[in-house]
């Protein structure tokens, strides 16, 4: 009977030492990738995954450039000519029902448009076909403001735009003076009081 016990004892001593080694060991490399991952890498050395709104590098710069005279849709599927359009400061915004940061900053625009309304042109144009579903869920959101449509792509192609959304100043001359990605309340309020007015 004493050699079991024997066993027994070296059998617990050794899980105990496997255990406490474990624990070291496990820590020990915990802090070393600590120390050595940075904020863009994942626990496996991969870079991380990004859920950010795609980059305006993503776009085609058209800053300085012309508004191409290309046509769109209204609500009842007839043409209009962008040059229609100029005359007076304009902001474009491009955007879409399925595209989430779009969806979040219609009502900034809904605000700036009650603001700068009667200084500024606002033009939406949705990168999805004309539709009563698409009117609505811009009108849900507060905006008052002139919808035109580019279910063909052809506005979206001539200005490359590859990620939405996107937003365009644009001078009484038809001149973009800026491009940007997703704003708010306070950023449409700056860009329009120093590009625009």
């Amino acid at each position: 009977m004493a050699p079991v016990q024997v066993n027994k004892r070296l059998l617990f001593g050794s899980l105990a030492v496997s255990a406490v080694m474990s624990v070291a060991v496990g820590w020990a490399i915990g802090q070393n990738s600590d120390d050595s991952a940075s904020d863009d890498t994942d626990v496996t050395g991969r870079p991380a995954a990004s859920f950010e709104t795609p980059s305006i590098e993503t776009n085609a710069v058209v800053k300085g450039e012309q508004l191409p005279d290309v046509e769109v849709q209204n609500l009842a599927g007839d043409d209009v000519a962008i040059s229609s359009l100029l005359g007076a400061p304009m902001v474009i915004n491009v955007w879409g029902s399925t595209c989430v940061p779009c969806k979040q900053e219609l009502p900034a625009f809904a605000a700036s448009h009650a603001v700068y309304g009667d200084q500024v042109q606002f033009v939406g144009i949705d990168y999805l076909p004309p539709s009563a579903r698409e009117e609505a869920f811009a009108r849900d959101r507060g905006v008052q403001y002139e919808l035109l449509y580019d279910g063909n792509g052809v506005f979206i192609s001539t200005v490359g735009i590859a990620a939405f959304p996107v937003t365009l100043f644009v001078n009484a001359e038809g001149v973009i003076v800026r491009q940007t990605g997703q704003l708010d309340e306070a950023q449409l309020a700056e860009f329009i009081e120093s590009d625009l007015l």
